[in-house]
């Protein structure tokens, strides 16, 4: 009952920061001076043209008859129509979206994969040189942009060393020669459904580069937050009783202690992970990536506000539900959280 009553608060409160977010955007894009009714004519319009746009996109009315016509379109499942690419918002996000989450997803995976054992390694050997050199590579994962960093794998493993490629999802060879079916919109996912082993080799060596940029700062948050937990769970008394009983040591770092120092690092991933959604903008520019983020831009240098809005509400929602979904995921595991 408690944790039902703690859903629905949140969920009550989640409207009050969707209405509010849904304004602020809604009102900072109509201060932009541009004319997104020129935008949707195309180039060289007229004033004429001009005008029946302005009045076919409802841009003449007052913005808060255009805000509660946006809202109103939203509550029907409506996002609207993009000025840029004059299909609906929600079909140019189904499109856009899979490219962004697969590229996120790739970079959560190297951060759990690299960061968590570093930080239980760290944590284990507290003062020694690896926990100097762990908690260094932690700073600077923390501390580098992702795009300066993605600049500098381009230039090393592409320019120098001609290792991985330069850009892009998957090379146009294969694309042509071996086209994925589209079921996830997930490339790599798609191609091991459906046994396309030459796609799926091409499309990992494509999201290598990317995807380890867009880690490093998930990657130096999951040392942090896990060497912290680590060097408290085993000064524990059961800690100590393991290791008197002769429990080997991998044992008692990756299973006993790790159990109960993994909840505040997965956590802290968890809102990482809506972070790089946002901070992957610049990584797929770099990376001539057509994700959320390319879309995104394009709507911003074309002042697309039903597109600004839209995804900034769909971001916002996101991150709401994964906040609430760790909540509840923690109280769950840790007994001495309490929902409130």
């Amino acid at each position: 009952m408690q944790r039902l009553d703690y859903i629905l608060k949140r969920l009550v409160m989640a409207v009050f920061v969707l209405l509010s977010v849904s304004i602020v955007t809604f009102l900072i894009a109509r201060v932009v001076p541009s004319n997104p009714a020129a935008a949707w004519v195309g180039p060289h319009p007229t004033k004429e043209q001009i005008e029946k746009a302005t009045i076919e996109l409802g841009l003449d009315k007052p913005l808060y008859t255009q805000y509660l016509r946006y809202m109103e379109g939203l509550a029907k499942g409506d996002l609207g129509t993009s000025v840029t690419t004059r299909q609906p918002i929600l079909t140019d996000i189904k499109t856009f979206l899979p490219a962004t989450l697969e590229l996120v997803l790739a970079g959560m995976l190297i951060a759990v994969v690299i960061g968590i054992p570093l930080g239980v390694l760290s944590g284990a050997h507290k003062g020694s040189w690896l926990d100097h050199l762990t908690r260094l590579v932690s700073i600077a994962g923390v501390s580098m942009p992702a795009f300066l960093l993605g600049l500098m794998l381009q230039l090393l493993f592409f320019r120098q060393l001609g290792l991985l490629p330069l850009g892009a999802r998957i090379s146009t060879e294969v694309s042509l020669s071996s086209p994925i079916e589209t079921i996830t919109g997930m490339y790599m996912l798609d191609a091991a459904f459906t046994g396309n082993w030459v796609a799926l080799k091409d499309a990992s060596v494509h999201i290598i580069l990317p995807a380890l940029a867009l880690a490093t700062y998930p990657i130096g948050l999951a040392i942090r937050m896990t060497r912290s937990t680590m060097i408290e769970v085993l000064s524990e008394k059961y800690i100590m009783a393991a290791r008197i009983n002769g429990i080997h040591e991998r044992t008692v770092l990756f299973v006993l202690a790790l159990k109960n120092a993994i909840v505040p690092t997965l956590n802290a991933l968890g809102l990482a992970f809506v972070y790089s959604l946002t901070g992957a903008i610049l990584i797929e520019i770099i990376f001539s990536w057509p994700g959320l983020g390319t879309y995104v831009t394009n709507a911003v240098l074309s002042v697309d506000f039903p597109v600004i809005v839209s995804v900034t509400l769909i971001m916002t929602v996101i991150y709401i539900f994964i906040n609430l979904l760790l909540d509840i995921v923690q109280a769950m595991v840790d007994p001495r959280v309490t929902l409130q």
